[in-house]
């Protein structure tokens, strides 16, 4: 029984999304609401996401503005943002916090840069780990009633093309993001 690409195509995609997720948690110097993604707030008695308690928006290139649809949550919104070690100095103005997002050094730009580089790199991992998996799947099969060494030998093919097309997605959508830090 032939393994189908839908089969593991799934995993690939996942791979591809967990990796646009972190890469989205690196700052480029323009106010993002995945900016917060990786903060907590402790509200109700339990840990929960900051968008789970507020709105985030993004009135211009340098401000977030986070509006918590309960104001009683306003200390520890702020304790969990400045908790977060994002680099960010929230401030509590009203009912809503406003952080300015400062403009990176060129020298931080090359730090983020470097750390882009190495989530690539950890999804290219993934990628690999992926494919080792399913390669012995398709490995398997030999002996196995019906399918043949030309079979397994197209299912490898194929496989190893769409690993490569994942990692030339991949390449994409670092490249993207890495000319995004540079730019000023």
């Amino acid at each position: 029984m032939p393994i189908y690409k839908s089969s593991y195509q799934d995993k690939f995609e996942k791979t591809l999304s967990f990796a646009q997720d972190g890469f989205a948690t690196l700052r480029t110097g323009r106010a993002s609401a995945q900016l917060l993604d990786g903060v907590f707030v402790e509200a109700y008695g339990s840990r929960m996401a900051i968008h789970e308690v507020a709105s985030i928006s993004t009135p211009d290139t340098q401000l977030l503005v986070i509006k918590p649809w309960d104001k009683s949550l306003l200390a520890a919104i702020e304790k969990g943002v400045q908790v977060a070690q994002l680099n960010l100095n929230p401030i509590v103005d009203g009912d809503i916090i406003r952080i300015a997002v400062p403009a990176l050094t060129q020298e931080r730009r090359q730090e983020m840069v470097k750390i882009l580089h190495q989530k690539e790199e950890e999804a290219k991992v993934m990628l690999r780990s992926i494919r080792s998996d399913v390669r012995k799947d398709i490995e398997k099969q030999e002996g196995t009633a019906g399918v043949s060494e030309d079979d397994i030998k197209a299912e490898v093919e194929e496989l190893d093309n769409t690993v490569k097309e994942y990692t030339i997605k991949l390449e994409e959508i670092a490249k993207k993001k890495e000319q995004d830090l540079l730019s000023i």
